[in-house]
């Protein structure tokens, strides 16, 4: 009976995937004006949060047409 090493099994290796260059290029702006301090939230307030830097920029990012998947949802 032959038993086949674990050596010798193919292994599938992750493949992580590329964001879109459109949404690269959003993101690093909307963190450019956020690390300067003119990010505003709805035209208003000032952006203080990092977390919510980074939301305002994947919101816009989806608005210019960048594939970005959704937020995945706990519960």
């Amino acid at each position: 009976m032959y038993l086949a090493s674990e050596n010798s099994m193919a292994k599938k290796t992750a493949t992580k995937k590329k964001s879109s260059t459109k949404g690269r290029a959003k993101t690093k702006k909307v963190m450019h004006e956020y690390k300067e301090g003119t990010l505003k939230s709805g035209g208003r307030k000032k952006v203080k949060s990092r977390k919510q830097a980074v939301a305002i920029a994947l919101s816009e990012a989806r608005k210019s047409g960048a594939k970005i998947p959704k937020k995945k949802k706990r519960g």
